[in-house]
């Protein structure tokens, strides 16, 4: 996979349970560039409605949200101290330029995810009134609801991505998935983002079938 032989952003997204999310974070700690997904959208069978007991120190934490009111948004952020905010709705870009505001947050996370899901070339459109928005966008399969549908998305349309915006390669990755990973090619890709398929329930990740995933990508010893 294009630039990320070196230093991937690996992501784990949908923790809850202190003793899994120690088990990740160990698991990623060689990878400099890991981040720890969290998600606050109430929907979701892994939202975390209650502050876990245990919080990594070693993965950037991210906290994914869905259209959520902007001031919901600063306290978790704070509460949470998130490195990053993942936008998973219809957020617009005005949205984001108040989010970038200096004086947004108390604990001022400087960097944004935004999601957008994709089944054709055509979605890809959607992406540029953000450019300069986010620091990393998120590409993940276009469902009837945000995020974990397991499902995956043609891939081979993100070759008509021509933004300047590095994105996470998301939707449906699972442990079968590694050759697909070596053979995917594009410049602006960043890293990949694991979630449902990599679970022995909602918001609890099977650790064997992880790292034996990220051994096949070389990733972790």
């Amino acid at each position: 996979m294009s630039n990320l032989s070196n230093c991937p952003i690996i992501k784990v997204c949908g923790m809850r349970d202190a003793d899994n999310i120690r088990a990740v974070e160990q698991l990623l700690a060689a990878q400099p560039n890991s981040m720890m997904g969290f998600i606050f959208w109430p929907s979701s069978k892994r939202y975390v409605s209650e502050r876990p007991a245990y919080l990594p120190t070693r993965c950037k934490r991210v906290g994914v949200l869905v259209d959520e009111d902007i001031e919901r948004v600063k306290r978790i952020a704070t509460d949470y101290a998130l490195d990053y905010i993942q936008l998973h709705g219809h957020e617009s870009p005005d949205y984001l330029r108040a989010l970038r505001s200096p004086s947004s947050i108390r604990h001022h996370p400087s960097n944004i995810i935004k999601a957008f899901p994709i089944a054709t070339a055509a979605d890809l459109t959607q992406t540029a009134t953000y450019e300069g928005l986010a620091d990393l966008f998120l590409f993940d399969t276009k469902a009837t609801l945000p995020g974990g549908s397991g499902q995956q998305f043609d891939w081979s349309v993100l070759a008509a991505y021509t933004g300047n915006t590095p994105f996470l390669l998301s939707g449906g990755i699972g442990p079968d998935d590694a050759e697909r990973i070596r053979a995917f090619q594009h410049p602006r890709c960043a890293g990949i983002d694991l979630n449902s398929r990599f679970e022995l329930a909602p918001a609890l990740k099977d650790i064997a079938a992880l790292h034996r995933f990220l051994a096949q990508l070389q990733f972790v010893p």
